[in-house]
């Protein structure tokens, strides 16, 4: 799952003595490798465009991209933080993913349309055909450099538990996990991503089974012991319900989750790329409500794994556990609970929730790369081999910057990574979802005044990213908490640009654009103009 920044969880103390991994644990993860290495070199032959390469030719079913955006969206945060979270405190995080299945509904209504529309391979392809070449580049731009930093922190999270069972170094995990899942998703493209998304998806849900029926099974009271217990330590609570903003209130955490989800689906390129993958429209939505359907029963799963672990360890103390940072005793109990073999498949599902967003953003950084800036801007007019080659090549840099960046983070102390992850999300997340939503639900707004208000935002985005870094004066820092940077940027932008569009009008063709727009009629003569 896309982490709002206060969501991250890590750990960067020392670890005590890990359990020394077994035989057939090793086999399991070497396998479940193998067969990651065979899609690669599968898919490979296939791509031979670069239609292939990035959208599979349009022929996906839905039920296949339902679990591969499961396990694109769904990351090693999944596996480890979240029963982390609720280990050491309760469910409280599970709040911001509540609001899922109601975003779900306008995606299905009224987003994939928009994508469908025209054969669009990119969400920035919409935004240039929406207000033109400023916001498309600003959007592609954003998004790749926000994927290089969430991928180099996913790198490193799913490192370090890889470090904890092996005792390799840190550095030596990441560069070795960095290159082998750039080698199937370089060879494969987005046929090896899906496909692997898929076999990781199911790895991932059944790792997770595994975890919480082996737990309940040693209680001496199972499922009513953690239930009873759970509830008498207050483990199930989703947090203060006060209402106080600035504060990580159950009511905080929801509104801050109708703004991920809202970004996530209406322009997050590893969301959009699925769309357009789709052997239909209808196969799409299939995708879309399949993922949404599985997602939160299956993050629900993983907090009750963190609330169980809790119990159990109450019922059987364990000293090496009061050593451990929170999301260490999951791998703990995984190598000295979890039968040999089976616990090779837990160690691989901790793997695949990583792999499968990484792989993902890996080919949606090359998709945008050269859709968005080499085919129109950078390098026009060259033959489709160039470009499949471009691809490759670009894959291969945003691998690198990759490694680079969680080699970055294996070296910065805990609270500096959350403050740069922050700091950079802060300037660089800007107002896309601003963009998006004035275009898809008003007429009143075109690239002038979207520009114009980007502007504003951006240089407000500037701002509270230095307040955040401590570079401004208290007396000129903005009094909002930081959980509200993403929702006062787009707040600004889409004030900003209706207030402009309003004085100015509209002066673009809006066909097909917009939700007043898609019976065929423009700007200039709507019969269902919005009020």
């Amino acid at each position: 799952m896309q982490h709002l920044p206060f969501l991250i969880h890590h750990s960067l103390f020392a670890s005590p003595a890990a359990p020394a991994i077994r035989p057939l644990d090793i086999a399991a993860v070497v396998v479940y490798l193998a067969v990651m290495v065979g899609a690669g070199l599968y898919f490979a032959r296939k791509n031979t465009s670069t239609e292939a390469y990035f959208v599979g030719n349009r022929s996906f079913p839905g039920w296949v991209l339902g679990l591969s955006m499961l396990g694109t969206i769904i990351s090693s945060g999944t596996f480890l933080a979240l029963p982390a979270a609720a280990y050491v405190l309760d469910w409280r995080q599970l709040s911001v993913n509540l609001v899922l299945p109601f975003v779900a509904v306008l995606a299905v209504v009224l987003f994939i349309p928009f994508f469908r529309r025209g054969n669009l391979t990119t969400a920035f392809e919409y935004l240039g055909r929406r207000y033109g070449t400023v916001p498309r580049i600003y959007g592609t731009v954003s998004f790749i450099l926000l994927q290089l930093i969430r991928m180099a922190q996913i790198l490193f999270l799913v490192s370090l538990p890889i470090q904890f069972l092996t005792g390799a170094p840190i550095t030596l995990v990441i560069v070795v996990s960095g290159v082998f899942i750039a080698f199937y998703t370089i060879a494969g493209g987005i046929e090896a991503v899906v496909w692997t998304d898929v076999i990781q998806a199911l790895i991932l849900m059944v790792g997770g089974m595994f975890c919480f029926i082996a737990v309940a099974l040693d209680l001496p009271g199972g499922l009513g012991e953690i239930i009873t217990t759970g509830a008498a330590n207050d483990k199930f609570s989703l947090g203060s319900f006060d209402w106080n903003l600035n504060e990580r209130t159950f009511w905080t955490v929801l509104i801050l989750g109708v703004i991920n989800w809202l970004a996530i689906y209406s322009g997050d390129q590893n969301m959009v790329q699925r769309y357009a993958a789709a052997k239909s429209t209808r196969e799409a939505r299939k995708a879309t409500v399949l993922y949404s359907a599985i997602a939160l029963p299956l993050w629900i799963m993983f907090f009750f794994v963190g609330t169980s672990l809790y119990v159990y360890y109450q019922a059987f103390p364990d000293p090496a556990t009061a050593d451990m940072a929170a999301d260490q005793v999951l791998p703990y109990f995984i190598l000295t609970k979890i039968p040999a073999g089976v616990a090779g498949i837990v160690i691989a599902a901790v793997m695949a929730a990583a792999m499968s967003s990484l792989d993902s953003g890996i080919n949606a950084i090359s998709t945008v790369s050269v859709v968005d800036l080499m085919k129109p801007y950078l390098a026009k007019g060259q033959s489709d081999g160039y470009y499949l080659m471009a691809a490759r090549l670009i894959a291969t840099v945003t691998t690198t910057l990759v490694v680079l960046g969680a080699i970055i983070f294996s070296n910065l102390e805990k609270e500096s990574m959350n403050d740069l992850s922050l700091i950079v999300t802060s300037v660089f997340g800007g107002c896309l979802m601003g963009l998006f939503l004035l275009g898809f639900f008003t007429t009143r707004v075109d690239g002038t005044a979207a520009i114009g208000a980007m502007v504003l935002a951006i240089s407000f985005n500037i701002y509270l990213g230095m307040g955040l870094a401590g570079l401004l004066p208290e007396a000129i820092t903005f009094p909002a908490h930081s959980y509200w940077t993403g929702a006062l940027v787009n707040g600004v932008f889409l004030v900003a640009a209706y207030a402009i569009g309003c004085l100015r009008g509209n002066r673009s063709d809006l066909t097909g654009l917009t939700v007043w727009t898609m019976g065929g009629k423009g700007a200039h003569g709507e019969s269902r103009e919005e009020h």
